[in-house]
């Protein structure tokens, strides 16, 4: 019975262990950007410090195995289990030590990680076990834990739990099999009455922690954003967050500003309408990203228009958009249009699946600060958009600022043009961005701003059209290479742009 409990053990703490280190890469990768870097540089510190904690173990004396495992447990339950609100809280309210306590905390947890698998295996061997016997059912075990939490992490704990709360839940995991290792062993163990009494306490703190996460995420993330939460939640794909401020609505992706309402209509005009008005005869139109309605409520207002397809991957984005009166009265209702299709799919296989073709294409996707955005801007990516648009169309895409990030926005321009397009480089001042840009293309024919639209503006008249496409010195064109899929060249650029923006 003892042996069976000790492996029970095993499991558990490899789910444990290994759902600290995807959270950490999680939250790591919301906050700072860039998945692949966040990942790769996390799991490189994890398993150096279970290296560590490996060796370590070897000086825990034989008759101390199972009192120094219940101490890890505690220790791990402790640390894990709180590492992601205390990393959050630091972001949100304190960001300079942010990256420091970061991998002290992955480092820490790695370490006693390191030293549970050892020492349950030197646990079970002082029971007369067989060593090919051990070695066979610890590792089984280990690896189906690792296996469990690999599946539910992102199908069901980070979406339906958030971050901050599957943290509390793995801490009590972990207190969970110190206090069923003290209460079966116990006739081993020295001061169970006051191991008993520590890990209840620990206990205790993660229940009030599971239970109180969403008012410890609030709290967060009115440090990090500084207004009003009236919208948040966590999805299979990225964490929203909508603010507001007297008449100011902001939505943030991953706490990446996407738009706010006093000026959206700045960016979704330059967007959506030289396009449009360039197209009278377009009636099939595609919009790729987008799940806000905002560019599909501007071109929604030509009435030629027969038909939308939409295609959005986060379906918690445009049910949002769809059923808030406050965002539905910001979208005009576009959702709700006989016109519109709503697809909330990968654009990427979706291009490739689908046979439609279309007049125009408005393509918004959030900036290229991932390779899981960075391929909806490759070459790979506007080939196959291309043959989706009649010869004569046209297509805008969405690309970063030529201002803060002109290597990335030129290497934009270069992509689109690898593909055999026509390009059209523009750029607008948008407050709540600064200055932003945008790039026409067509596979075949010419284009010429218009010089008059059919409706009315805020912000475009002929004189702002034609200054869009004008650049100053300071944003003059740049050589660069395209963005091919197998290097990401443009999520580098995009990342060295910026950071010399915050320097």
């Amino acid at each position: 019975m003892t042996k069976k409990i000790l492996i029970v053990s095993v499991f558990v703490v490899a789910s444990c262990g290994l759902a600290y280190e995807l959270i950490a890469g999680a939250l790591s990768s919301y906050l700072l950007g860039d998945s692949v870097l966040q990942f790769s540089t996390i799991i490189g510190c994890y398993l150096f410090a279970m290296g560590v904690g490996a060796h370590f173990s070897k000086y825990v004396k034989d008759e101390d195995v199972l009192a120094r495992f219940v101490d890890i447990e505690l220790a791990v339950g402790l640390v894990g289990g709180l590492s992601a609100a205390v990393l959050f809280m630091t972001f949100a309210w304190a960001s300079a030590p942010f990256r420091t306590l970061l991998y002290t905390m992955v480092f820490l947890v790695g370490a006693m990680v390191g030293m549970e698998i050892p020492l349950v295996m030197r646990a079970l061997n002082s029971r007369q076990t067989e060593f090919s016997e051990l070695v066979s059912r610890v590792l089984t075990f280990d690896y189906l834990g690792a296996l469990a939490v690999s599946l539910l992490f992102p199908l069901v704990l980070a979406p339906q739990l958030g971050l901050v709360r599957t943290g509390f839940l793995f801490g009590m995991l972990n207190i969970a099999v110190a206090l069923w290792t003290i209460v079966v062993f116990r006739t081993e163990l020295a001061n169970v009455a006051g191991r008993l009494l520590r890990a209840s306490a620990v206990m205790l703190a993660l229940v009030i922690g599971f239970s109180g996460a969403d008012r410890l995420t609030g709290w967060g993330e009115h440090g990090l954003f500084g207004d009003e939460i009236v919208y948040s939640t966590s999805t299979p794909y990225q964490r929203l967050v909508i603010t507001k401020w007297k008449d100011d609505l902001r939505l943030y992706i991953n706490g990446n500003l996407q738009f706010s309402s006093r000026d959206e209509y700045r960016y979704h005009e330059a967007l959506v309408h030289p396009v449009m008005g360039a197209l009278p005869w377009a009636k099939r139109v595609l919009i790729l990203g987008g799940g806000d309605g905002l560019a599909l409520r501007e071109v929604l207002r030509y009435p030629q228009v027969e038909h939308v397809t939409l295609v959005d991957l986060d379906p918690a984005m445009t049910a949002a958009f769809t059923q808030r009166d406050e965002l539905v009265a910001l979208n005009k209702g576009s959702f709700r249009d006989k016109r519109v299709t709503v697809v909330n799919a990968d654009a990427a296989i979706w291009l490739q699946q689908n046979q439609d073709m279309f007049d125009a294409a408005i393509v918004d996707f959030p900036d290229p600060s991932s390779f899981a955005l960075g391929k909806l801007y490759s070459v790979p990516f506007y080939g196959v958009l291309k043959k989706h648009i009649a010869a004569n169309g046209l297509v805008v895409v969405q690309a970063t600022s030529p201002f803060f990030a002109p290597h990335a926005y030129w290497t934009v321009d270069a992509t689109l043009r690898d593909v055999g397009m026509r390009t059209w480089p523009y750029h607008l001042y948008v407050p709540s961005f600064g200055e932003w840009g945008f790039i026409m293309a067509s596979p075949q024919r010419d284009y010429r701003p218009p010089e008059a639209y059919s409706l009315p503006m805020r912000f475009l008249n002929a004189e702002t059209t034609k200054a869009m496409f004008a650049f100053p010195p300071d944003m003059k064109p740049l050589p660069m290479a395209p963005n091919r899929l197998n290097t990401q060249s443009l999520v580098h650029e995009f990342e060295q742009d910026w950071r010399r923006v915050i320097r």
